[in-house]
Parts: C-alpha cells; structure tokens; sequence
C-alpha cells in the first residue's frame, strides 16, 4: 500500500496501519514543500515525523521530534544570541546533520532518505516525494512567508490571503516514487493537511493523472467546519474551499474513489452528490493506538470489499 503522508495526522493513521499489516508493506510517499535549511542543516519535518515513527523514536505527545530530546545547543545558541527561531533538539538535529552531510556528498534527498532508514532500522519504504526543492508560500497580511515562518514563527496567527507552491511547476516525481505507484494499486491519502501537506503531491505534474487509475481512499482531517489540528482551516479557506469535509473531499475529487468522514460529522452522505465517489463514516478521531488500529483496519476492509 501507497500513503501520501504530511505530518501529525497520517503519521497517527500509519501507527494503526504498521500494527495492521507488515511494516515492509508499506510506502510513504512524504511532502516535501515544507522543507528548509536550518543553521545549516536541511529540516524535513514531515519525513522526519514517519522516520520517527517507524524507528520507535517519535515524540507521541507532540507528535513531531524524537522523544526524550534535549535541546542544549539551541539553548546554547540562542543565549549566544543566534537566531534560530524553530527549536530542534539535539537528537534530532543529529538527523538532519546527516541528512545534509549526505547531500553535500552528492546523494538526492531521495538517496539520503533511504541511509537514514537503514540506520534507523526502518522496515517501510520510506520516500519523499521529489528531489527536486520546492517550498510553500503563505501570503499573509504581513507579506508573503515561508510556511514555517507562518507556523512556527509567527505560531499561524496572520491572516491567511493566498498560498502558493514555489518551484512546484518544475518539480519531478521522484523515480522511486515513480517505480511504487507503476508496482501498487491501492493508494491512501492520509488525514493531512490538504493544501500544504498533501496538495503539494498531488500538484507535482502527473500526479493526478496517474492516481486516476488507482484505488484511492481519503480520510478527511476536518470534522464538522473545524480541523482536527494545524492551519488547514485557513488555508483552505485562502484557496476558495469550504472549511467542511466536503471541501476536503473537492480537493482530491479527481482521484478519490472512496472518502472517510468521521462517525461526529455533521456532514451527510447527500452533501457530497456532485463528487463522483463513495463516502464512509466512521471513528477518524485518534486520540489512542487503538483507534488507529481500528481506522487503518477499516481502509483495507474498504480496499478489500469496496473499491
């Protein structure tokens, strides 16, 4: 199976998923868009949280970091008066001075990757999805911004006027991104944010084209008219879509055969007849492992049964 991931949300759905099915089983296709360099080290949050999770390291309270870090050097830097306004924390920035150290040698992000998870002991595939550098962009009511600018620095709160994907017009699918979809049908599109975690996926050119002729499940993060984490609401909003599960579901409404609403949301099923799918209900809410379990248990009971 094939999950297009960003960070927090799928993250959960995937620590139901790998309990579920063998962890080898599984590829991650990882955004990438909000990538940066930091003190000199290339930052990948959204890979490093599924790094972290398939490596029993992560965080689960924050859900993003490795558990039991310490953050002495950003401490040391920041008393030294150096600016580094996203705290990383020393085990972590470990990775990302490995990572970087890789590419400087010459290896793709692709490649670096892969060195990471075998250091880890990471069983899945784990694959970010492009080489290629691209960023998202938040204009704001304070100028346009680097989306961790927007939502570590200024902790989310401008208003949100448009967002934007730089670079993302000559952005390439990964080859091994390219070798796992020829190789699977059935592809999961997580509970992430779906303008900058799963968005800039789908935006790389002949993405979409391509889950066409795939069985795609898309679990909404949105319950009701509010995200279940994160900014989605005002991102979404700033693109045109409704803050509902139904303008999740008319983000991906080219390429979803079967969409997951949550068993609380207001939505009804007769609320989504001009996108083309099946809608489902059920407990989308993970608050412990074991309602992941039962979610990622329900997506192949609907790979199985449904599509």
């Amino acid at each position: 199976m094939i999950v297009l991931s960003g960070g927090t949300g799928t993250p959960k759905l995937l620590n139901g998923l790998r309990r579920v099915i063998p962890e080898e089983d599984i590829t991650v296709v990882v955004n990438t868009a909000e990538d940066l360099w930091v003190s000199g080290n290339l930052v990948t949050p959204d890979i490093d949280t599924v790094l972290y999770l398939f490596s029993n390291r992560i965080d689960a309270v924050k859900w993003w970091g490795v558990e039991g870090d310490t953050f002495r050097t950003h401490k040391t830097m920041k008393s030294s008066g150096f600016d580094e306004y996203m705290m990383i924390g020393d085990l972590d920035r470990a990775t990302h001075i490995m990572r970087s150290e890789f590419i400087r040698g010459g290896d793709s992000l692709t490649v670096a990757t892969q060195k990471l998870a075998r250091a880890f002991g990471v069983k899945s595939n784990v694959l970010p999805m492009s080489d290629d550098p691209v960023s998202t962009i938040i204009t704001t009511s304070f100028g346009k911004m680097h989306f961790q600018d927007f939502w570590v620095k200024e902790h989310g709160e401008p208003d949100v006027l448009d967002v934007s994907i730089k670079g993302i017009s000559d952005v390439l699918i990964s080859p091994a991104v390219l070798d796992a979809l020829k190789h699977e049908d059935e592809v999961l599109i997580g509970p992430s944010n779906p303008i900058t975690s799963i968005g800039p996926i789908l935006a790389m050119s002949g993405m979409r084209s391509i889950l066409k002729n795939k069985k795609v499940i898309a679990v909404s993060p949105i319950i009701g008219t509010e995200p279940v984490s994160g900014p989605a609401g005002k991102l979404m909003h700033a693109r045109g879509f409704e803050v509902s599960s139904h303008g999740v579901a008319k983000c991906y409404e080219d390429v979803v055969d079967v969409f997951v609403i949550d068993e609380r949301d207001s939505a009804n099923e007769s609320d989504f007849w001009d996108i083309c799918c099946d809608v489902l209900r059920t407990d989308t809410l993970m608050k412990t492992v074991d309602v992941s379990v039962k979610l990622a248990g329900r997506m192949i009971e609907i790979f199985e049964t449904v599509i």
